[in-house]
């Protein structure tokens, strides 16, 4: 964690393994904190899905822009992934 940096108190749930993992990387000083952890991971995982986010942007410049309904029909149909259906408005 970048020291100055502004931050907020959060409450995070965790499954115990995952918390228990954590807290014995601290007792051996690989990292500062759970909250130090928590804040990396949080980082590595946003820039991770911005960096998606513009490959798939790039991908589909490259390969004639957004799906088409026909296309993601079909994706949809493939994938086993059922219509959703449209809520009626009153």
């Amino acid at each position: 964690m970048v020291n100055g940096m502004v931050t907020k108190k959060v409450t995070v749930t965790l499954p115990e393994g995952q918390l228990e993992r954590v807290r014995k990387l601290v007792a051996k000083g690989a990292v500062e904190s759970v909250s130090g952890f928590v804040t990396d991971a949080v980082s590595m995982s946003l820039d991770d899905a911005e960096g998606y986010g513009a490959m798939l942007r790039e991908g589909l410049e490259r390969t004639g822009g957004p799906m088409t309904r026909k296309e993601r029909a079909w994706a949809d149909r493939i994938l086993g992934i059922k219509p959703r259906r449209r809520k009626k408005t009153v």
